[in-house]
């Protein structure tokens, strides 16, 4: 008996021995779980499928160094409104994303689920934005203020420092646009032969912006220049100048580089752009995001700087008179 009960308790201690292998094994074969991050941008808009490309460039290096498969959740509002992208975050944190980032279209009417993101442990942060005052969320994106005075002081070099001109605002509660429309207004402003006759806005619309400028250039026959705020902006405004038949007598100063805009550019509706990196600002979205998530603490700011192009001689800044 005493043999049979050894050759019995060798056997039990070989199944669980074998049994723990076979756990182990199928531990280290199981697949690691999916990140994803949620990429929420102000509208559907050229602009932003190159983000939406960097964010994709990013997930693929991540993929490739951990083996983790990273999916890019993309969902953009129908409409540039700030009720949309809510709900749209609103969704993302109850999904319980790896990571959400954001172009804010108003930074004070998202500032509670921001909060709420960071409470309940969502990694987060803003690119071509701002965070709201006080929270310690990175932002990814150009000097929006430098971006505009490297338009407005070449657009005020263009005509002479004297005459009228007019601000293409975007989306008044976006961050990013705001502090352009507002660095315009200054730099503009120490022009004394330099005056503001209208500042209209586009919501992030190209057609919008086409609509707004002729209807601004019809009220006001003496404008001598432009100055945007969004990306689309410039190609509206351009659209009609083309339209209006006053290619070479109303400059155009743009922002960033859709293929439109650089098209204008080339046929000279549109004489240059300060144009920011989209592409780079998707790419270090992401990237902080899953550093994030790996513990690494926020920073408070990545500039991806700002490119001008199109100058057919070097900008020889003006100077206020």
């Amino acid at each position: 008996m005493r043999a049979v009960s050894h050759s019995l308790q060798v056997s039990l201690q070989a199944l669980i021995i074998g049994g723990s292998l076979l756990m182990g094994a199928a531990r280290a074969d199981a697949a690691p779980q999916p990140l994803r991050f949620v990429v929420i941008p102000k509208v559907t808009h050229p602009w932003f499928e190159a983000v939406h490309g960097g964010a994709k460039a990013a997930a693929q290096m991540i993929q490739g160094q951990t083996n983790t498969p990273v999916v890019i959740d993309y969902r953009p509002p129908a409409r540039a409104e700030a009720d949309l992208q809510a709900a749209i975050l609103q969704a993302a944190i109850r999904s319980r994303a790896s990571g959400i980032t954001i172009d804010l279209l108003d930074a004070n009417r998202l500032k509670p689920l921001l909060e709420q993101a960071e409470r309940q442990g969502i990694p987060i942060t803003v690119f071509d934005s701002e965070p709201p005052a006080e929270l310690p969320i990175t932002s990814i994106g150009a000097d929006f203020c430098q971006q505009a005075r490297i338009a407005a002081a070449r657009l005020a070099e263009l005509v002479g420092g004297q005459g009228e001109v007019a601000i293409m605002r975007g989306v008044p509660t976006a961050p990013n646009h705001a502090i352009r429309a507002e660095c315009h207004r200054k730099l503009f402003a120490s022009f004394p032969g330099i005056k503001v006759v209208a500042s209209p806005a586009d919501n992030d619309n190209m057609e919008t912006a086409r609509q707004q400028a002729v209807a601004t250039m019809e009220q006001h026959p003496q404008l001598k220049g432009w100055v945007v705020s969004d990306a689309g902006g410039g190609i509206g405004v351009g659209r009609a100048i083309q339209a209006m038949g006053k290619q070479g007598n109303v400059q155009v100063v743009a922002l960033d580089d859709l293929p439109e805009l650089m098209d204008l550019i080339k046929r000279g509706v549109v004489d240059s752009t300060a144009a920011s990196k989209p592409r780079s600002q998707g790419y270090w979205s992401v990237l902080t995001l899953w550093q994030q998530g790996l513990g690494a603490p926020p920073i408070q700011r990545i500039d991806t700087g700002i490119a001008v192009l199109g100058l057919k001689q070097p900008q020889q800044p003006a100077r206020p008179r």
